[in-house]
């Protein structure tokens, strides 16, 4: 029996939430804060704040990692090592907060800000 090992599918392929959430840490990282909804902002959460653990130790193989995961070579890994990993060096997990906003009245969509704490 296999006990906690499914995520949300969001609707989508596994290609398709690959990239929906590569994207989602991406903009994360760049603009800090972001809106989503909740079931988004919740299968985003562990996937950053497990980047911004592997950032803390700033060798060439987390960097690597990072780089993977995010997808690109781009500014989004430099501000984890550079920016974000050093921000949160003596706290040992829990880099974000979700707020739950109201529901989206196109579609009744539940609603939620991600931000680093």
């Amino acid at each position: 029996m296999k006990h906690h090992t499914t995520k949300r599918k969001l609707g989508l392929k596994t290609k398709g939430r690959t990239a929906l959430l590569r994207s989602l840490a991406r903009s994360l990282i760049v603009h800090e804060k972001i809106s989503t909804t909740e079931a988004k902002a919740k299968e985003v959460r562990p996937f950053v704040e497990r980047l911004i653990t592997k950032g803390k130790t700033d060798t060439v193989e987390s960097r690597r990692f990072i780089i993977a995961e995010l997808g690109t070579v781009s500014k989004t890994a430099k501000k984890i090592v550079d920016v974000l990993s050093p921000k949160y060096k003596d706290r040992k997990g829990g880099y974000t907060r979700i707020i739950k906003l109201p529901v989206r009245k196109s579609d009744s969509a539940r609603m939620a800000i991600i931000e680093f704490v």
